[in-house]
């Protein structure tokens, strides 16, 4: 699949993945950015969302921070060693309120968006626009 760059007013042509280990927000998120027009890919693990990131080139990611196995800073910086994906732009999205400076720095190193579940529509939907700079 190649790259086609989102258009600033039309969600639908911009892809945002959300890859987070629990099913159930996965899905939520994904149903919740449908609705507002935006093409959506999902991803369980850091493993498959790294897979689904160099397949489909999305316009930006939402990703969760706690994972198993690979977290969530461990596949941003995996995702950042890709030439490809070094300006894709990605949210940390986390329940965890007290975050360790070390972490929270190295993530807005990385260029990720630091946000805080729970995640009500509103705050879903402006985080995706601010992402992919869609004004409506």
């Amino acid at each position: 699949m190649s790259y086609v760059p989102h258009t600033a007013n039309d969600p639908g042509n911009s892809t945002i993945l959300i890859v987070d280990d629990d099913e159930g927000v996965t899905q939520t998120f994904a149903r919740m950015l449908k609705l507002e027009g935006f093409q959506v890919r999902t991803a369980i693990n850091a493993e498959s969302g790294l897979k689904v990131a160099s397949e489909s080139q999305p316009n930006a990611i939402i990703l969760d921070l706690r994972m198993p196995l690979v977290d969530g800073l461990g596949f941003l910086r995996r995702l950042r060693s890709q030439d490809d994906q070094r300006a894709t732009p990605v949210a940390i999205v986390t329940g965890d309120y007290f975050l360790e400076d070390a972490v929270a720095n190295e993530l807005r190193e990385l260029g990720a968006e630091l946000r805080f579940k729970p995640l009500w529509l509103e705050d879903l939907v402006s985080l995706a626009r601010n992402l992919l700079r869609v004004t409506h």
